[in-house]
């Protein structure tokens, strides 16, 4: 079966741009309708329902080496991501875990250079350090505490990602679709996360309505289509250059508390968005060296525009 072409840099790049806003825009439902003190199971409800119902949709079994890398890609992507981030979410203010987020380019970077062969620019480097300055200005106040084992956590939540990321990259298959992987990636971390869950906090309060919109809205629109679509970029576009759009979430979680939650922001904040969108700009103008063909590294095939609006 012939290798199909990569998506198309536009589609690549719209995909890539939208699941951070996503991302951004579920803070708002984690801490407004998510289980209070409840890290396993927050972390559960956005894996496991969201994967069953799009098993459901794609009906695909694994096959070969990808049940052992859909099991590694699952854990890293999503069962260890969110276990730790649900903790850090508990313990650190949100800009903390925010600015922990934004170390993740760097990481990226740093895992490509054995795993992927491509060497990170300066300006890259450059523009990493920069999104750490601009994201540290616009979601770090004053009272923020540091908590180490919350800041321990959020890195170890984005170091699981990035290398989720990298791996994602270098395991190409040209026979995997994008909504394929991530069904199966939740499916594993819903049912590692579940039985943590009751482990770790015992049994599980009854669902109220805030359930059912955490399902909903965190779970399928924002972790599900979210996820989606940000495979669908990385099929298109190389993984440092898609680790810089990851900078957008903490902006739109910022706005959006400004804009719904009556958070006020300071000309130091407005300035902080500014160079953070600033570095997310220059980092997708940085083209990495590499010792590869870039378009080889792509892990899913082209999705057809069609297909954006059908799930």
């Amino acid at each position: 079966m012939p290798t199909p072409p990569p998506t198309p840099l536009r589609i690549a790049l719209l995909a890539a741009c939208t699941a951070p806003v996503l991302w951004g825009i579920s803070w708002i439902g984690i801490s407004e309708y998510m289980p209070d003190d409840r890290p396993f199971l927050a972390a559960a409800l956005r894996a496991l329902p969201t994967g069953l119902v799009l098993l459901a949709i794609v009906r695909r079994l694994p096959a070969g080496a990808w049940w052992w890398r859909t099991l590694v890609l699952g854990t890293l992507n999503f069962g260890i991501f969110f276990a730790l981030l649900s903790i850090a979410a508990y313990r650190v203010p949100g800009g903390v875990g925010a600015t922990m987020g934004a170390v993740q380019p760097l990481i990226i970077a740093a895992l490509g250079i054995p795993l992927l062969s491509i060497l990170p620019t300066r300006r890259q480097i450059v523009a990493g350090l920069v999104g750490i300055v601009g994201v540290s200005m616009l979601v770090l106040g004053p009272d923020a505490a540091l908590d180490l084992i919350g800041v321990a956590a959020a890195l170890g939540a984005v170091a699981s990602m990035a290398l989720g990321v990298v791996l994602s990259k270098r395991w190409a298959d040209p026979d995997v679709t994008p909504l394929v992987s991530i069904a199966w990636q939740l499916t594993v971390a819903g049912l590692l996360l579940t039985p943590a869950a009751f482990i770790a906090e015992g049994t599980p309060p009854a669902p109220t309505g805030d359930t059912v919109i955490a399902v909903l809205f965190v779970g399928l629109l924002c972790t599900g289509v979210g996820n989606w679509l940000w495979f669908v970029g990385l099929s298109g576009i190389p993984a440092t250059r898609a680790s810089f759009l990851t900078l957008i979430a903490p902006i739109v979680a910022t706005a959006m508390g400004w804009a719904l939650l009556d958070q006020s922001l300071s000309p130091l904040q407005l300035l902080g968005g500014a160079v953070a969108l600033g570095s997310v700009a220059a980092g997708q103008g940085a083209h990495a060296r590499s010792t590869v063909d870039l378009t080889a590294e792509s892990p899913v095939p082209p999705v057809p525009l069609p297909a954006l609006s059908q799930h």
